[in-house]
């Protein structure tokens, strides 16, 4: 566990003001990514069955569980909805170009604790119906145009609510892949290539997550069964309080049958095949889709000027992280 608490660090807004101000960020936010990419909110569920093969686990993280004495079963945490945003489309026969968004709320217990992670993760989890013919590069880099539109449009409401904050973003985000980054930088680890690009371009998109790249190594690990590695990425702002790289959605065209089987073959996770989810989009029983996460808490400390995660999100800390962020005039709620 680490906390970087900068310098000469004050907060832009009061506890009360930054409560008040999460509120109006959240719905300004939700509001314009509904309208910009045609998604209505439904209900989600906080929990799921193992056996359906609905959760994900990410990079292999172990859920959070709990038994069910009436039904004599056990549950876990939803880890992130990717796989039951897909279901959900097809249960409630939305047609191409339609899609739907949820509030997204999990427990990472096992998490390291800094400035930008915590046990508890909120996102708005969204999905996009598409067809088949648009599973490709064009569609993908469009949809992040789209969201990039938002972030921007939510820049300039924060802004001129709070003239303490000022404007930051670029006017166009980056596309570059992991591979070209890695060509850029290959004597550099993954996180301080990423630095190194976001610092530079301010917003970056880097695409290709989760194949292994020329140096033999990934970028990063990503689950085999919901993004295709080769049409997802991350969305990467830079975060003038820390001075680094925010990553603050990650998101990607989803597998079809051919990717799917690719991915578990690579991954030695053949055996999901087993899974009702699995085995519905290896018979071709889903819509093809494109989705993805973004952190409402990491969104709010961005645009807020935050130092810590724990400014925006009420959470347990470490004793001694506590007394520092206080010492250095960061109110953890």
């Amino acid at each position: 566990m680490s906390t970087i608490i900068p310098k000469g660090y004050e907060t832009k807004l009061g506890v009360i003001e930054t409560q008040v101000a999460i509120k109006k960020l959240k719905d300004y936010f939700e509001h314009r990514l509904g309208e910009e990419l045609n998604l209505i909110r439904v209900s989600s569920p906080l929990f799921v069955l193992p056996e359906t093969g609905a959760n994900d686990n990410l990079n292999g993280e172990k859920a959070v569980s709990f038994d069910i004495p009436c039904m004599d079963k056990y549950a876990e945490i939803v880890q992130s909805l990717a796989k039951w945003k897909r279901l959900a489309l097809k249960k409630y026969r939305f047609n191409v170009g339609k899609g739907l968004y949820t509030d997204m709320n999990a427990i990472r217990k096992n998490e390291d604790l800094d400035n930008i992670h915590s046990l508890y993760v909120d996102q708005w989890d969204w999905e996009l119906v598409i067809d088949k013919e648009s599973r490709n590069e064009k569609t993908l880099i469009d949809v992040v145009n789209k969201l990039y539109k938002v972030f921007k449009d939510t820049e300039e409401f924060v802004c001129s609510t709070y003239p303490s904050i000022e404007r930051i973003l670029p006017e166009k985000i980056t596309f570059i892949t992991s591979q070209e980054l890695e060509d850029m930088y290959p004597e550099l680890t993954p996180k301080e290539r990423e630095d190194r690009i976001v610092k530079a371009k301010g917003a970056v998109f880097l695409m290709k997550i989760g194949k292994v790249l020329s140096s033999g190594e990934k970028h990063d690990g990503r689950s085999p069964d919901y993004d295709d590695w080769e049409l997802n990425g991350d969305i990467l702002f830079y975060n003038p309080v820390l001075g680094n790289t925010l990553e603050l959605s990650s998101m990607g065209i989803r597998v079809d049958e051919e990717s799917l089987e690719r991915q578990l073959k690579l991954s030695n996770c053949e055996d999901r095949k087993k899974f009702d989810y699995h085995k519905m989009l290896l018979n071709g029983e889903l819509p093809y889709t494109v989705g993805g996460g973004i952190g409402q808490s990491r969104i709010c400390m961005y645009f807020l000027r935050k130092a810590h995660i724990g400014e925006v999100q009420v959470g347990i800390w470490p004793e001694d992280m506590i007394r520092e962020c206080s010492s250095m005039g960061v109110e953890l709620l």
